[in-house]
């Protein structure tokens, strides 16, 4: 695989989805309107255990926010990031040193430094996916309703 192929790979995916249930989302939002509100309230729905990291928040979603990583007081098993991509070798770090087995990296976040520190220190890395659509796809409705084609797309193929 080579370029994002290697950071969008279906059974990697398909194992983190299945062996995680703590998540970590840092850059959750308060705000309803957000992207990442959506997903954070989604997972929290679907059975995940999800901690706020995010140093403007107290509580998201009727979790305690936390200012880091470092400050999480229990083992995660995934890191969901909702940063621009200049911060993903950080956080990248702090996964690594926390100790988490998956590094999600959503929809436009992407930063070859970054996943280079997390699998440099053993971590799996999922880059420019959202990670309530993979859910979707491989885990909840749209598995069950046949949708599983790796790919989501309003484009029309060639023929019509």
């Amino acid at each position: 695989m080579t370029g994002l192929d290697r950071y969008q790979d279906p059974l990697t995916i398909q194992r983190v989805l299945h062996s995680t249930t703590t998540i970590a989302i840092v850059g959750l939002s308060g705000n309803e309107l957000r992207a990442s509100h959506f997903v954070g309230y989604y997972l929290k729905r679907h059975g995940y255990r999800i901690i706020p990291v995010n140093p403007r928040e107290k509580e998201i979603l009727g979790e305690t926010s936390y200012p880091g990583l470092a400050d999480v007081p229990v083992p995660v098993d995934l890191v969901n990031v909702f940063r621009a991509p200049d911060a993903l070798p950080g956080i990248a770090r702090e996964t690594v040193a926390i100790g988490a087995k998956a590094l999600w990296c959503q929809f436009g976040v992407i930063n070859e430094e970054g996943a280079r520190i997390a699998e440099d220190g053993g971590v799996s890395v999922i880059m420019d996916r959202c990670l309530k659509v993979e859910h979707a796809r491989y885990v909840g409705r749209m598995h069950w309703l046949g949708f599983n084609t790796r790919r989501i797309t309003s484009v029309r193929s060639g023929l019509q």
